[in-house]
């Protein structure tokens, strides 16, 4: 009981951007020093994606990047302070990258609060992950930074995101037993009187292609279903969001191949975009 009283007694002195970096990590698991400023401190003519002032008011814009960097880790200290996000010892880019390479998380007590008021369900552990893990969840992190800026800069409407396991879908497969979709992110985006749909999956090119025609097919089944066009009308684009113009050359040629996928690719189900991109590709609705 005294572990609650001392997690609220916490909650009290928190600011709205507090709780709004805490629901960051809460929805991404982990993120970056860099990707929470990108989210939360503005700085210069950027739009701030994420988030309000201490006031609860536009966020305040620092001068510089470099100023920027400075108030979000004196945010972040305090909030580790408080025990509520840590540290992982792995970081992005090495020492030298100084503390934008840091990657954060929540804590228990961090998930605790962030918990306050709502029923989420099984309490997560939160343990040191490992390098494959941490990679893959920073590079769809990466994304979903990417659609909130977007959005900020007023180049597409962000309607809805949801990461995993919010976006993780559940059908029955051809034989009857309840199979599961897992996508990366799912996002709705909006420009004008149109809405795209979107099922994105983060990839690292340290996949194998058969593992992602396996996917591929298991969008298939899903869309088969007719679950999501029930409700929405269309289907998501299925868009692999790969490191380079060499990986894309090689899912494209093994979707366009492979029997099972050969007509879905054709009919534009499927796209293959460079990580370089992405922001392009969404804000002119895959075009």
């Amino acid at each position: 009981m005294e572990k609650k009283k001392d997690i609220t007694c916490v909650r009290s002195t928190l600011s709205e951007r507090d709780l709004d970096i805490l629901g960051s990590l809460r929805d991404h698991r982990l993120l970056t020093t860099a990707l929470i400023r990108r989210l939360h401190f503005p700085s210069g003519g950027q739009h701030t994606p994420q988030g309000t002032s201490e006031e609860g008011s536009l966020p305040k814009r620092h001068a510089t990047e470099a100023a920027a960097s400075v108030a979000t880790m004196r945010v972040l200290s305090r909030l580790e302070s408080h025990g509520l996000v840590a540290r992982l010892f792995r970081r992005i880019g090495g020492v030298r990258a100084g503390s934008n390479s840091l990657i954060w998380q929540l804590t228990s007590a961090g998930e605790r609060l962030t918990r306050q008021g709502n029923d989420e369900g099984k309490r997560r552990r939160y343990l040191e992950p490992s390098a494959a893990f941490t990679f893959h969840t920073l590079a769809t992190a990466e994304l979903a930074v990417e659609l909130h800026e977007l959005a900020g800069n007023g180049a597409i409407e962000l309607v809805d995101l949801e990461s995993e396991p919010d976006c993780w879908r559940t059908f029955l497969a051809p034989h009857g037993a309840k199979q599961w979709l897992k996508p990366d992110l799912f996002a709705i985006t909006a420009g004008g009187e149109f809405e795209d749909h979107w099922f994105l999956e983060a990839d690292l090119g340290t996949e194998h292609t058969p593992v992602i025609v396996r996917k591929a097919t298991t969008y298939q089944q899903y869309a088969a279903t007719g679950t999501h066009q029930s409700e929405h009308e269309v289907f998501p684009v299925v868009a692999f969001v790969v490191p380079d113009e060499r990986r894309k050359g090689t899912i494209e040629a093994a979707l366009k191949t492979e029997s099972t996928t050969r007509e879905s690719f054709a009919a534009g189900m499927f796209r293959v975009v460079t990580k370089e991109g992405f922001s392009r590709f969404v804000a002119k609705g895959g075009a």
